[in-house]
């Protein structure tokens, strides 16, 4: 009776294990989607653009606040691209900004409304006018480079485009 009751349980552990596993991986195989408004912690307000004597526009909040939470968090966000590295084909390095221009043409947004992408192997990026979503697992490490601050980091597994 002992040994028949034993299987029972380890069979049920077994399948209870299995069940949680599948569903543990079902889970992280769909991002959640993030927009731009989810990046920012509640109160944060944003400060006016900077303009110097020599009527340059600086970056408005270079260390904006993250959120902590979102750090590890599989995610896919829509923007724009701003290519960094790669080649004319595919693109290893880049910022997600939430509009067209930003970082280029008009001064960048608050360090929390840009994202560092990183792709090992380069994706390619086939028209920068076009927003896209980009999927990967987000960090809160931030990254600083001549054009701006960031807040997050993304390592990034896919890019789609914005329908």
């Amino acid at each position: 009776m002992y040994r028949s009751l034993h299987s029972i349980r380890l069979c049920l552990s077994l399948w209870l294990l299995i069940v949680t596993s599948a569903s543990a991986l079902a889970n992280t195989s769909k991002p959640s989607e993030l927009y731009w408004e989810d990046m920012v912690p509640k109160g944060f307000i944003a400060p006016e653009v900077t303009v110097d004597h020599m009527n340059n526009m600086s970056q408005a909040a270079p260390n904006a606040p993250v959120l902590e939470e979102l750090n590890g968090q599989f995610v896919k966000i829509p923007g724009f691209v701003v290519p960094l590295e790669g080649t004319a084909e595919l693109t290893t390095e880049f910022l997600l900004v939430p509009y067209f221009g930003a970082c280029i043409h008009v001064p960048p947004p608050p360090s929390n409304q840009i994202v560092y992408v990183t792709f090992k192997d380069g994706v390619p990026i086939d028209n920068l006018y076009d927003a896209v979503w980009v999927v990967g697992t987000l960090s809160t490490k931030g990254w600083s480079g001549d054009i701006a601050s960031v807040g997050y980091t993304l390592e990034g597994v896919e890019v789609q485009p914005y329908e």
